[in-house]
């Protein structure tokens, strides 16, 4: 009787280890977590309050879903866990048992997330899972959470291209150049036409030389360009406020040139050479893929775009090598080889913004969202897209984006460098200009009092005067010479 208590004893025991263990395997295991924390849906409470139970399907992606301390957080947690507040629900998450997100297997079965709610192994799916035609044909989604499209994330290094011969003209744009040769020829000009009209410059225009001709005036410029003092050395207070802005000018325009050459210079390359889908098929040196069996790799197999049936033929010949079954995995092999990643634009943003050596390409194309799967004709499909636009409008969704997507990257991104505009430098050419007239103003102001004296002696009248002032300072520099050698002649 003893030995028969005995051994029933030790049976009970027994199967009570067996249980406690099991229970707590399934407790750590990540593959079938339910949230603990209050307010997150677990079955016992929805047993206990008469809350319905949802069984939620999802994968393993960063920031989306991850694995913390046996829990799982992340950005569809967060999601979930607000969803549920709303719509009272409780709710049992379980990652997806093969790791994929949902496409159709050669036997015709759907495989991934989609595959487990057509089975109803789940009542939904709450994933980075993009709404396409061909799951919405089997499954029902409810509206967009996140937008997104098709990007190309590379890795930095892998696309600086050479300096080009001429580089030091790129801190400005060709239309500042433009205008800078043009400001440069008009200054020049006007020393040239103020220093011969004004009296103190050239007072007897018969007998002297004007040392202001145009071609050292195009001297005397160029070295104000270069902080040179070249002579002739102006006389008249007109010309020298010509000098002194056109300084100013230079001093300005000099500060700015190098400033913005410096940044070029530090942000390490000009433009990043591959812009476009249509850069990334011409160039030899980068391999491309894609997740297998994503919907991106089904985007451009069904695409009618040329360049796209290019990038589509490129992977599927390929598919064995260029193919990569998660995201984690494309990330890492663009950081350590020359392979660029074409997917999600947003989960790119999120990659560029953890490793801070890689960037995504500026074109993103297919524009599409990601939306919550639930089973056709599901009572909650309509409750859950209302509730998904509840948060967009109250600023929930962009609060959980700026979570999950925060960067330390931005403040040290010195790629968005752009070449100086016109408009930056509009005060400067405005100032050229002002001071211009204002010397040109002041030549004629100066030979004005100079021909209302010489009237007075001559007894002729002060416009006619003026006028014959103007015609003698404005011939050329031949007709000057030929006077001068004529009356050295007859002297003689």
């Amino acid at each position: 009787m003893d030995k028969g208590l005995h051994f029933m004893f030790c049976v009970i025991t027994t199967m009570l280890l067996l249980r406690e263990s099991s229970q707590t395997g399934e407790k750590n295991d990540p593959k079938m977590l339910a949230a603990s924390k209050p307010g997150f849906g677990t079955d016992s409470r929805g047993r206990e309050e008469g809350l319905p139970t949802l069984t939620v399907t999802t994968i393993l992606e960063d920031p989306y879903v991850m694995v913390r301390s046996a829990e799982l957080e992340g950005y569809c947690i967060d999601l979930l866990k607000a969803l549920a507040a709303m719509l009272h629900f409780s709710y049992k998450v379980k990652v997806v048992g093969d790791g994929q997100y949902g496409a159709i297997s050669s036997s015709g079965n759907w495989t991934g997330m989609i595959g487990e709610i057509l089975r109803q192994e789940a009542d939904i799916a709450v994933a980075p899972l993009t709404v396409t035609s061909a799951r919405e044909e089997v499954v029902s989604f409810t509206t967009p959470f996140l937008q997104t499209g098709i990007g190309i994330l590379l890795r930095k290094d892998t696309v600086s291209q050479e300096m080009s011969f001429f580089h030091f003209l790129a801190p400005f744009s060709k239309e500042t150049w433009t205008g800078l040769l043009f400001a440069y020829v008009l200054t020049c000009f006007c020393l040239f036409l103020v220093a011969r009209l004004s009296p103190c410059e050239w007072n007897e225009p018969k007998n002297e030389e004007n040392h202001f001709t145009f071609l050292n005036s195009l001297w005397f410029g160029a070295g104000a360009l270069a902080l040179q003092g070249v002579t002739p050395r102006p006389k008249a207070l007109s010309v020298r406020v010509i000098a002194a802005v056109w300084w100013l000018f230079t001093i300005a325009l000099l500060a700015a040139y190098i400033a913005n050459f410096t940044a070029l210079l530090s942000s390490g390359s000009e433009q990043l050479p591959i812009q476009t889908f249509e850069d990334l098929v011409k160039q030899r040196k980068l391999e491309f893929g894609t997740l297998d069996g994503s919907s991106t790799f089904y985007f451009f197999k069904n695409s009618k775009n040329p360049i796209h049936q290019m990038i589509y033929e490129y992977m599927d010949k390929r598919r064995d090598h260029v193919l990569v079954k998660t995201y984690q995995e494309a990330v890492q092999r663009v950081m350590e080889s020359n392979y660029a990643f074409i997917g999600e634009s947003i989960s790119q943003d999120l990659a560029a913004a953890r490793h801070c050596n890689l960037i995504r390409a500026p074109e993103v194309i297919g524009a599409r969202g990601f939306g919550i799967a639930t089973t056709q004709a599901s009572p909650w499909t309509k409750k859950l897209s209302i509730a998904v636009l509840k948060l967009r409008e109250s600023g929930d969704l962009d609060h959980l984006r700026n979570k999950w997507w925060e960067t330390s990257c931005l403040h040290k991104s010195r790629d968005r460098w752009s070449p100086l505009q016109p408009q930056a430098l509009g005060g400067l050419f405005l100032t050229l200009a002002i001071g211009l007239a204002l010397g040109v103003i002041a030549a004629v102001v100066e030979l004005s009092n100079k021909s209302r004296h010489a009237a007075g002696h001559v007894k002729k009248s002060c416009c006619s005067v003026f006028t014959e002032e103007m015609c003698t300072r404005l011939r050329i520099k031949e007709n000057t010479r030929q006077s001068q050698e004529t009356s050295g002649r007859a002297n003689a």
